[in-house]
């Protein structure tokens, strides 16, 4: 039965994505709702806060997976209390990442804004014990509930968020953890699954609009509402070493941002740690970086490749840390 509910959320929101998301583009474009992509020849203009459809066709998922629910006894599908708890909290990450696209309304509310959207989950935690490795199991009590769960989460969207800028790189990246993050909630028989399953089919059905050339961007509510759907597992589960280990490469990407920042205020006349953005794209299509300070940018900076291909390098950076995860227990 579980392997019936996995499928029909993955088909099914991979479907809705798949079938509606060249509409949106069409009325996105239509509505002027466009970004430049800075990494093609010319002012190539894409649509974007495209995250937008991940989150309607989980939601509509979820909403059918109810109905059947109350018409079925025994239900078809069931939907449980925590798969409720981790789509609501990425719901809300999605509205505000929605809301900042609008109007910026800076860090400092950013943090705690996006802080309290996470305290929905201390409902179902169960367990707010953490296991170290070589260190020990140890009862964190609400230490775990009021302060790990809203900044892990929050950083997980946040890291998540960071880790872009390339074509198919956030979402391609999030359909790994997510696949990941899947994996070890069947293998543990963890309530989740359903979230997960449709989360990951709408990302995968996005994906394909979304990889090289784009033809659609994530937008803040995007990478924030996938952000914290991966976070939000995460520590629903109590997979907090495991959910570190996968997300490794996004930790040094940010550290490499943080490390930039700081040497930028430091020497501030300086042009090796100028605050750049984007790079651009060369003559015969491979990427011109300003620098190696962001994960994305070392590989094009040392050698010559175009964005698919640095693309597929975080890829494959990112595999071998989840295959880890996998096999990590805490």
């Amino acid at each position: 039965m579980e392997l019936f509910i996995i499928l029909i959320s993955l088909l099914g929101s991979f479907a809705l994505v798949m079938g509606v998301t060249p509409v949106f583009i069409r009325k996105l474009i239509e509505r002027d709702v466009l970004t430049i992509d800075y990494y093609k020849r010319g002012e190539v203009k894409i649509p974007t806060r495209g995250g937008i459809i991940i989150l309607a066709a989980v939601l509509l998922v979820f909403g059918i997976a109810t109905l059947f629910e109350h018409l079925w006894t025994p239900p078809l599908l069931h939907v449980s209390r925590v798969d409720w708890a981790l789509i609501i909290v990425a719901g809300l990450f999605g509205a505000f990442g929605l809301v900042d696209d609008f109007v910026d309304v800076g860090r400092p509310l950013k943090v705690i804004f996006l802080s309290f959207f996470s305290f929905r989950l201390i409902f179902d935690i169960h367990s707010t014990t953490a296991t170290l490795p070589f260190l020990g199991t140890f009862d964190l009590g609400l230490f775990y509930l009021f302060f790990i769960i809203p900044v892990y989460v929050l950083v997980v969207a946040n890291l998540v968020n960071m880790h872009s800028g390339f074509n198919g790189l956030a979402s391609g990246l999030s359909a790994i953890l997510i696949a990941t993050l899947l994996l070890k909630f069947i293998i543990a028989g963890y309530n989740g699954v359903f979230m997960l399953s449709s989360m990951l089919g709408a990302v995968l059905g996005f994906l394909w609009y979304n990889r090289y050339p784009s033809r659609i961007f994530l937008g803040n509510i995007g990478s924030l509402s996938i952000g914290a759907a991966i976070g939000s597992a995460i520590v629903v589960s109590g997979f907090l070493v495991s959910g570190f280990i996968m997300l490794i490469p996004h930790t040094i990407n940010f550290l490499m941002y943080v490390y930039w920042r700081v040497m930028h205020k430091l020497h501030p006349e300086d042009e090796r740690w100028k605050i750049v953005k984007f790079g651009k794209v060369r003559e015969d299509g491979t990427l011109e970086v300003p620098n190696y300070l962001t994960l994305k940018w070392v590989f094009p900076y040392f050698f010559r490749m175009n964005e698919k291909q640095a693309v597929l390098v975080m890829y494959a950076l990112t595999i071998p840390f989840c295959i880890v995860a996998l096999f990590v227990p805490y």
